[in-house]
């Protein structure tokens, strides 16, 4: 399936599960496909046929727009390696949540959650390591007789009761002695943002371009790579989707920026190094480069933001 028809059914299954969909991100390269919203739950979207092909870059921008606009991530793909990826299973690139378009539909319409994630070496499953150990007790089984059972040690058995994965082989043959379910499903809304973004990072700081003013403000600046805005601005609470360049490159991605903002209830600006007026384009405010160092506090933006 092309880019172009994996994206249009993404859209379709998110309309059919209720969600407010954003514009398209027609840029290249992007981080992201789209975002999403229904309630307070909002996901961000990578749509690649082969997942292998999201690099760093684009799961730090993912991870960094995940956690400060309390988001998922979710990469939506058809292939990992030469394997298509299973129904029912997930995958991780960079922490992030990978998975099919079928599983994206059971999940987000049906209701029907994953249970497997696939990692080098096989499938695995989480376990309810308390439901195993009543259920082991329940039998008078010790750890040994289980692990016997299993072909395992003791102490596997004891990790497994802790909340250690296991293999689906493993899961099956312990659902099949005690008759009961025990593998826990993947929620896909409550995985974590991926990729650790604040173990180092000035290892992806973009010290180009970006105007130095948005720090100078009192605001905290996370630049992008990969996304339609240069920089993710936090300040008092509000995150503010910045974007910075020439009028030829910045105002025609300022309505896309405004529609971002707008799903995840974020401020929009577009900062123009060639352009001297100040207006608005959607929801964005376009202000010169020389007005904003003019600014003193992030306050000030904001009011211009909202007038």
């Amino acid at each position: 399936m092309s880019h172009e028809r994996l994206l249009q059914t993404v859209v379709s299954v998110l309309i059919m599960a209720g969600y407010n969909v954003s514009e398209r991100c027609g840029m290249r390269p992007r981080s992201f496909d789209l975002i999403a919203r229904k309630g307070d739950n909002i996901i961000i979207i990578k749509i690649v046929p082969h997942i292998d092909s999201a690099g760093e870059e684009s799961a730090r921008d993912l991870a960094v727009i995940a956690k400060h606009l309390n988001a998922k991530p979710i990469i939506i793909g058809e292939k990992a390696r030469d394997f298509e990826l299973e129904r029912g299973a997930v995958y991780l690139r960079y922490g992030i949540i990978a998975t099919s378009i079928t599983t994206f539909y059971d999940f987000f319409v049906d209701d029907v959650p994953p249970l497997v994630y696939a990692q080098p070496g096989g499938l695995y499953v989480n376990i309810n390591g308390n439901k195993l150990r009543d259920l082991r007790e329940s039998r008078n089984m010790s750890l040994g007789d289980l692990a016997g059972s299993l072909g395992v040690s003791r102490r596997t058995i004891s990790k497994y009761e802790s909340g250690m994965s296991t293999t689906l082989d493993i899961a099956i043959k312990l659902e099949e002695i005690f008759d009961t379910a025990i593998v826990e499903a993947i929620n896909l809304l409550s995985h974590g943002h991926g990729i650790d973004i604040e173990e180092n990072p000035e290892t992806y700081r973009n010290t180009g371009n970006i105007p130095r003013d948005f720090e100078r403000m009192g605001m905290k600046m996370h630049p992008m790579q990969r996304a339609p805005f240069e920089a993710l601005c936090v300040y008092d609470e509000k995150n503010i989707l910045a974007g910075y360049g020439t009028a030829q490159k910045t105002l025609k991605r300022a309505a896309l920026i405004g529609n971002l903002s707008d799903i995840t209830d974020s401020k929009a600006v577009c900062v123009v190094t060639d352009y001297k007026k100040r207006k608005k384009i959607g929801k964005t405010l376009i202000i010169s480069e020389n007005e904003l160092s003019t600014l003193e506090e992030g306050s000030d933006l904001l009011e211009l933001i909202d007038e």
